[in-house]
């Protein structure tokens, strides 16, 4: 049982929905211990017996909030307690120590104390320090990197070293960021385990024997592993809400058009967005506003000013007893039903309680469609990647195959390079926009999705932001899914819809659910109107800072 494991977090403080869910339990954001850890230079992450009783009322006030891991090394970094390199030093060799376990980097950069150097040459010149000087961070391995390989998982690609890259990555260097890798995926983000990658198995770092959700599980599970300060991830059904949750971090997916695609290798076009993980909302909120705003590559960015966000991400000792005093939450009633594991629909009614606590209201909000949302949603995404994936053909990217002519050629390298997934998704992509059954699926799937943006923009009139589980179950184990493609489809029943909707989304963890050595993570999912992450991140930000808890590490931290 979850109760008698010596290292965990408990929920306190806030009202219950009832005696049968005191077994769900909350967490803050694991990281947090683990930064602490790096920056104090002790050898082993520390979680004190206390932690198994639960805090009084009057310890909540001088708990430790989840802090912005980001900030805390940039100031270090300004301050001259530490120089870039010392920096990045500190998390290359955590990175290293730690990959052989996790398995979530496909490449290391070796590029990243050069850049270090460089860094630290331009401020004792007197330079200016960017938003992320000094910060290492990862980005998904289907973001193009002009100086490490971008293979988006897969063996069609491998060894392609792009000559350019990425706007979101072009950003996150011209903000002072150093990129100390690229982090595992789902090949070609068409999975939700990382299993799905040509290379290797990502492990959850919380329990080594389950996923970290995907297809982002490896920029997930490194930024939870503290193997960098956060990570860039692209979302085109779930990829970054569904490892953020399992891995117990943030993950931020913003509007579609908010975050330029140029140089993000294509799934679904009108699916795809470019997305951040942090250790807290601060965190994300201070990635979103290094990679957004508008790109003259890519035409479905959005020329709309890009806010400060940070600005109204206040202190919790700036916040009033009530800060949430009049805005509406509604929890989407057909996320909270039946297939649902009891002990994530406890966390996130314990959540809804503890926003009540905060002086919100919270009722459900039906949406009957829904459940549409998810065979509509597989038919587009599977339809565009079909388009999408015709251009890997052994001619102008990675391995070539042979054949006795071109037909055969690409026909053999698409074979040899594609893995059994990303076949499966071409075919059935290709089977819905054949002669005779555009009009019965692409068609009916393009009108599905119209009445899902509908009842999104009904539901958000009537509340500020909606709130949901992420997925039906906390992490599973390796392997346990791999051979029933249809189970693990449905794992994305509750996030396909705000891709489709082209709405922000926020994951915060809330609580944990029995399973693994001390719990696994359960994050909530908070949605918001079209280009309204601004308040999203606000009140996640206030969400995330008032949450009674105390902190727990992963076990794979607490053996070192």
């Amino acid at each position: 049982m979850l109760q008698s494991c010596p290292v965990l977090a408990r929920k306190v403080g806030s009202p219950v929905y009832g005696a049968q869910h005191s077994q769900v339990l909350y967490t803050s954001n694991l990281p947090i211990v683990l930064h602490a850890k790096l920056r104090n230079g002790s050898s082993r992450v520390q979680c004190s017996t206390a932690a198994s009783t639960t805090m009084s009322e009057s310890s909540l006030a001088s708990r430790q909030s989840p802090v912005s891991v980001i900030r805390k090394i940039r100031e270090s970094l300004v301050t001259g307690e530490k120089s870039a390199v010392e920096i990045t030093e500190t998390y290359l060799e955590k990175l290293k120590e730690r990959e052989p376990h996790v398995r979530s980097f496909l490449h290391v950069s070796e590029k990243a104390l050069q850049d270090a150097q460089e860094l630290d040459r331009r401020i004792a010149e007197g330079g200016e320090v960017g938003p992320l000087a000094g910060v290492p961070l990862g980005v998904k391995d289907n973001l193009c990197t002009r100086d490490m390989p971008s293979t988006g998982g897969s063996q069609i690609l491998r060894g392609y070293c792009p000559p350019y890259d990425a706007t979101a990555v072009a950003k996150l260097r011209s903000s002072g960021a150093i990129l100390v890798g690229k982090t595992n995926m789902d090949e070609f983000g068409m999975g939700s385990s990382t299993e799905g990658s040509a290379y290797q198995v990502t492990s959850n770092p919380w329990d080594l024997s389950r996923v970290p959700g995907g297809s982002s599980g490896g920029s997930a599970a490194a930024v939870a592993a503290g193997q960098c300060a956060g990570a860039l991830g692209s979302d085109t059904g779930g990829s970054i809400r569904q490892p953020a949750s399992f891995c117990g971090v943030v993950g931020l997916k913003p509007s579609y058009g908010r975050v330029s695609r140029f140089g993000l290798m294509a799934y679904a076009s009108s699916l795809d967005v470019v997305g951040c993980f942090g250790n807290s909302v601060m965190d994300a909120a201070i990635l979103l506003e290094a990679i957004a705003g508008a790109d003259k590559n890519d035409s479905t960015c959005s020329p709309q000013g890009v806010p400060d966000y940070t600005s109204k991400l206040l202190p919790v000792d700036n916040l009033d007893s009530r800060p949430l005093a009049g805005i509406r939450f509604g929890i989407i009633t057909e996320t909270v039903g039946d297939g649902v594991d009891e002990d994530v629909v406890s966390a996130i009614r314990q959540a809804a309680a503890h926003l009540e606590s905060l002086g919100a209201s919270v009722r459900e909000v039906a949406m009957p469609n829904f459940s549409l949302g998810l065979p509509a949603y597989y038919v587009l995404a599977t339809s565009e990647a079909s388009s999408n994936l015709a251009r890997y053909d052994g001619v102008r990217y990675g391995p070539r195959a042979h054949g006795e002519e071109v037909m055969s050629m690409y026909g053999n390298s698409r074979a040899q390079g594609f893995g059994s997934e990303v076949k499966r998704r071409i075919l059935m992509g290709t089977y819905a926009l054949s002669a005779g059954y555009y009009d019965a699926f692409y068609k009916k799937a393009q009108q599905v999705r119209t009445v899902i943006q509908q009842d999104f923009k009904n539901a958000l009139q009537e509340v500020d932001l909606l709130i949901s589980p992420v997925a039906p179950t906390p992490a599973y184990k390796i392997d346990e899914k791999m051979n029933d493609p249809l189970a693990m489809y449905v794992g994305d029943l509750m996030t396909v819809n705000v891709n489709l909707a082209g709405l922000p989304a926020l994951v915060v963890p809330c609580g944990l659910a029995k399973g693994g050595t001390c719990g696994l993570p359960v994050g909530l999912q908070m949605i918001g109107p079209a280009f309204g992450e601004d308040n999203l991140l606000r009140l996640g930000h206030i969400f995330e800072q008032t949450l009674p808890t105390c902190f727990s590490a992963p076990t794979l931290l607490g053996k070192q």
